[in-house]
């Protein structure tokens, strides 16, 4: 295992013991909530992603997602908010398969929670913390919408 690698894990602990409290948590009380500040929203939101969504890129999203941006960990395999170490969070994370939630946040906001962390939650900021790069957010927000099944 990479030093890097090593390091993120033991960082991945250490955020879920300073976040979380005793006993599991539920899930997140206003999943719709933004975890974006109010002064900062209206610049998130102008943000586009520059990946156009291919097999190829879920793909490399999965990968990433479940991989190296640890997102799998809190999260769930499948997006649920269902992951080991989000168990101990408080608020639990987001549950990703919530269509609601992806129709009300756009890609900016997402990204943003990515890059700076989410204030008030676990959620630490990948970006900031070089554990990803910009491409690779784009790519994990990407895989990530695939998980609402809703087509309406």
């Amino acid at each position: 295992m990479s030093r890097k690698r090593v390091i993120v894990t033991l960082c991945s602990f250490m955020a879920v013991a300073l976040w979380s409290t005793a006993g599991w948590s539920g899930p997140e009380s206003d999943p719709l909530k933004p975890r974006v500040p109010d002064a900062e929203r209206g610049e998130a939101r102008k943000l586009k992603s520059p990946i156009t969504v291919t097999p190829d890129v879920l793909a490399k999203g999965k990968e990433l997602y479940e991989g190296k941006g640890t997102c799998a960990n809190c999260h769930g395999q499948s997006g649920e908010g269902d992951g080991a170490g989000g168990m101990l969070l408080t608020p639990g994370p987001r549950n990703l398969t919530n269509c609601k939630f992806h129709k009300k946040r756009n890609d900016g906001e997402l990204f943003w929670v990515i890059k700076n962390g989410s204030p008030g939650t676990g959620m630490p900021a990948l970006l900031k913390g070089n554990i990803i790069t910009e491409e690779e957010a784009w790519t994990i927000i990407a895989y990530e919408r695939s998980f609402c099944k809703d087509k309406e």
